[in-house]
C-alpha cells in the first residue's frame, strides 16, 4: 500500500553550535597558517577573526577546510537538482538495487500544494490529489507485479515516479552550503526545494554562526548571487 510522507532534512554534522563553533575555529586556525599567526588565537578570536577575513575581506576560500553532513529525505526530482550543486560528496539510496517488495511498503513524497489540511483544498485541488494519490499506488503495484515476474528492481524501477521518497546524504565544506542556500532559498527555486532549504537554513544559522546570517529566503537569485562568496 502506498505511504504518502514529508520531506525531511537532518543535519548529522555540526550536531550544534559547540560543534559548528568548531568548524570555524578550525577555519581560522587553518587560515592563519599564511600569515603564520596561529599563535594569536585565543577561545575568542575564531568571532572576530570571521568576521573580518570571511565576511567582510571575502576571503572565502578558508571555509573550505570545513564541512557539514545533511541527509534529505524527498522525492527523486528534486535529488536531481540538489546532486548539481559541486563540490561535494554524495551517497543516494539506489533503486536500483533497493527491492522495493522486500521493503513491505513503498513510501511517496506528498507535493506541497497538497500537503495541508484537506479541509482548506478546493474542489479541484482534492481531485488533482485523489488523481495524484491512485497514480502512485497504480505505479507501485505495477512495480510489484514486474518484481514477482522476476524483473530486476532495475528494470522494474523505470515505471516508478518523480514523487518516490528517496534518502540521501550530502556532505559539502561552509562555502558550497552558502552557495546553495543563496541559489535554492531564491525566489525562483522550486518550491518543493524551498520547502526543504529554508527550515535547513534557519538550522544552520543556529549551529553555525556568521557564515549564513545574511542570507533571507525569497530573494531574486541575481540578488542572492551579488552577496559575497
Amino acid at each position: 500500500m502506498a505511504k504518502f510522507i514529508s520531506p525531511s532534512t537532518k543535519i548529522i554534522t555540526p550536531a550544534n553550535e559547540e560543534e559548528g563553533i568548531a568548524l570555524l575555529r578550525r577555519v581560522e586556525e587553518f587560515a592563519r597558517i599564511s600569515h603564520r599567526s596561529e599563535d594569536r588565537m585565543t577561545d575568542e578570536s575564531w568571532l572576530k577573526f570571521i568576521h573580518f577575513v570571511v565576511m567582510e575581506k571575502g576571503d572565502w576560500s578558508v571555509t573550505e577546510h570545513a564541512n557539514a553532513a545533511v541527509v534529505f529525505r524527498t522525492n527523486r526530482g528534486i535529488t536531481h537538482e540538489l546532486v548539481r550543486h559541486r563540490i561535494a560528496s554524495y551517497t543516494q539510496e539506489s533503486t536500483r538495487f533497493v527491492n522495493y517488495a522486500k521493503r513491505g511498503e513503498m513510501e511517496f513524497i506528498t507535493p506541497l500544494m497538497f500537503d495541508r489540511d484537506p479541509m482548506d483544498l478546493t474542489r479541484t485541488e482534492v481531485e488533482a490529489w485523489e488523481d495524484f494519490k491512485q497514480g502512485c499506488a497504480e505505479a507501485e503495484q505495477r512495480y510489484l507485479r514486474q518484481i514477482a515476474r522476476g524483473i530486476k528492481p532495475q528494470v522494474a524501477r523505470d515505471g516508478l515516479p518523480h514523487a518516490l521518497a528517496s534518502t540521501i546524504a550530502v556532505t559539502m565544506n561552509l562555502r558550497t552550503w552558502r552557495h546553495l542556500f543563496m541559489m535554492r532559498t531564491s525566489k525562483e527555486t522550486h518550491p518543493e526545494f524551498r520547502r526543504l532549504t529554508e527550515p535547513l537554513l534557519l538550522d544552520f544559522q543556529k549551529r553555525i554562526p556568521i557564515l549564513f546570517e545574511d542570507i533571507v529566503p525569497g530573494y531574486k537569485q541575481s540578488e542572492a548571487q551579488s552577496k559575497p562568496r
